[in-house]
């Protein structure tokens, strides 16, 4: 059995990732559940194989020196992957997770309406964060394709590696790979003013240096959009303020303030009837937002802003997980164990008449 082999499985039972490793069988995750396909269990030798079978020479030398390389994979008619080679207790082992495609809008995500909206900024910073295989890559592949469609304008992204491929439609996309196309986030950054960009995509902020860049191709006038492993738009607040020194926080406090249009925090649960769904939290950057952003004994009240901010469409994941629980698409269980809160959860579903 080959990778192609393995990969139609997938495809076919409706599957998120692959995982190989020598000793198990092929793992794969269905609607966010792991379970073995049933195949006998792979040989190191095998392991390494199908791994190798994936690399260019580029990447077996990547993987040579570093024991580990990340990668996009593409298998026609079926799809684009992303995939980590990696070592464990001596042996090669592989992860693979299947991307979204450029066509996919907002609306076939079930995202809220204000994420569109967000996409139509002409300028500024948006975030889209969440926990690892929280749909992240694909919201971000879903506002490209907004823009792309609706806007003559200059698109750039920096990724690690490109995950989703785009076709110019009324934009210019540019699609520049770390390790290929530029060596790092920071040097890519360092010159993509020069490249006359509209809208600037950068796969992940890692570092000071990526964050201080961006929020400075922000606020020279491009739209930026990048991501975060942050939970909720709290903590994103506070992660991106963290990453700097404190003698500088003030500054970066200002700028963040000036610059950020909105917030999307994501995560998927199980949908009732099979199948996963989004819960949101959504963050606009409205004047009382700016404020507790600049303000960092008023950070903490964020929350308290996106509860009362339907009018901008700003919600907090317990608002999304009890409209999704009462429209009967999650059990009242997931929403337990989802929300920030179980107490106040369990009171805000009191407050709105629902039974459980």
């Amino acid at each position: 059995m080959d990778i192609l082999d393995l990969i139609k499985v997938l495809d076919a039972k409706g599957g998120s990732d692959l995982h190989i490793k020598a000793g198990s069988p092929p793992y794969i995750r269905v609607d966010g559940v792991l379970f073995p396909l049933e195949l006998p269990p792979f040989s190191e030798e095998d392991a390494e194989r199908l791994a190798v079978s994936m690399l260019n020479e580029r990447q077996v030398k990547i993987f040579d020196a570093g024991r580990e390389v990340d990668f996009a994979y593409t298998i026609p008619e079926i799809g684009r992957f992303r995939v980590n080679v990696f070592r464990q207790r001596g042996s090669v082992a592989t992860a693979m997770r299947k991307l979204g495609s450029s066509d996919l809008t907002i609306e076939d995500l079930g995202l809220p309406s204000v994420v569109k909206k967000l996409a139509s900024e002409p300028r500024g910073l948006i975030l889209v964060t969440g926990t690892a295989g929280s749909g992240k890559t694909t919201t971000l592949a879903a506002i490209i394709n907004h823009i792309n469609s609706t806007r003559r304008t200059h698109i750039v992204t920096i990724e690690d590696p490109i995950e989703v491929v785009h076709q110019d439609k009324l934009s210019l996309i540019d699609q520049r790979e770390i390790g290929v196309d530029t060596e790092s986030y920071a040097e890519a950054l360092k010159t993509v003013v020069r490249q006359d960009p509209n809208v600037i995509l950068i796969g992940e902020m890692r570092d000071a240096e990526t964050v201080g860049a961006a929020l400075s191709a922000a606020e020279i006038g491009n739209l930026v959009l990048s991501t975060l492993h942050t939970v909720d738009a709290t903590e994103t607040i506070n992660r991106i303020i963290d990453f700097f020194p404190p003698h500088h926080q003030k500054q970066i406090r200002l700028m963040l303030a000036a610059t950020l249009k909105g917030i999307v925090s994501q995560r998927l649960l199980s949908k009732v009837g099979g199948g996963r769904i989004v819960a949101t939290e959504v963050m606009v950057a409205t004047a009382t937002v700016r404020d507790y952003i600049v303000k960092e004994s008023y950070t903490s009240r964020i929350l308290e802003a996106l509860e009362q901010g339907e009018y901008y469409g700003m919600h907090s994941f317990d608002q999304s997980l009890l409209a999704l629980f009462a429209e009967g698409k999650i059990t009242i269980d997931d929403a337990f164990i989802n929300c920030a809160n179980a107490h106040d959860f369990k009171l805000k579903v009191q407050a709105a008449g629902i039974q459980v």
